[in-house]
């Protein structure tokens, strides 16, 4: 079993990328939230045995997608529990424009982790904000809440930024250090 499990809704694949670089740093067990909000009893007992769940969803007219929110929303019987409670938790996102109040999207998943009582896992990465920065570069969307990723709103999956993809597979990293303790 994983000690680290990605649970994540991605609309067009842009964030299912950013979620396979992450799970690859956190070496983490990846779990899609379906088209209809949904996943399986047995993802469910994944959750359950993790000792981090990362969430990740588009930020949609800024906030997760109905999906991820219908997900989140299915948790409350395990929060009426506290049957996640002292897990890690982080999150990720991705949105067309480089602002694109994916902060909103951050702050929400910052909410639900601490609703089940767990522990709020950062980035740790410094911002890319130099002059010599270069749109590639690590964490140069600039979040230490959790990993940010910017995909054009015209661009394939194909064609997500690889600065975003390593920063998302470096916060897995962390993610991974803070459970191994």
């Amino acid at each position: 079993m994983s000690k680290v499990v990605v649970v994540y809704h991605s609309g067009y694949g842009h964030t299912k990328k950013q979620a396979e670089a992450l799970a690859q740093g956190a070496q983490a067990t990846l779990i899609a939230i379906d088209a209809e909000g949904n996943i399986s009893e047995q993802e469910w007992q994944l959750l359950d045995e993790a000792k981090a769940i990362v969430f990740g969803s588009p930020t949609y007219m800024g906030n997760v997608s109905w999906q991820f929110k219908k997900f989140a929303d299915a948790t409350s019987k395990i929060w009426f529990t506290q049957k996640w409670k002292n897990k890690f938790f982080g999150g990720f996102t991705n949105s067309a424009t480089m602002n694109g109040d994916k902060h909103s999207t951050l702050h929400y998943f910052i909410t639900l982790a601490m609703q089940h009582s767990g522990i709020w896992v950062g980035t740790g990465l410094m911002a890319s904000n130099a002059k010599s920065a270069h749109r590639d570069d690590v964490n140069f969307v600039g979040s230490f809440a959790g990993a940010m990723m910017q995909t054009p709103s015209d661009a394939s999956s194909y064609e997500v930024n690889q600065g975003d993809l390593k920063t998302a597979e470096l916060y897995g990293q962390r993610i991974l250090e803070c459970v191994k303790g």
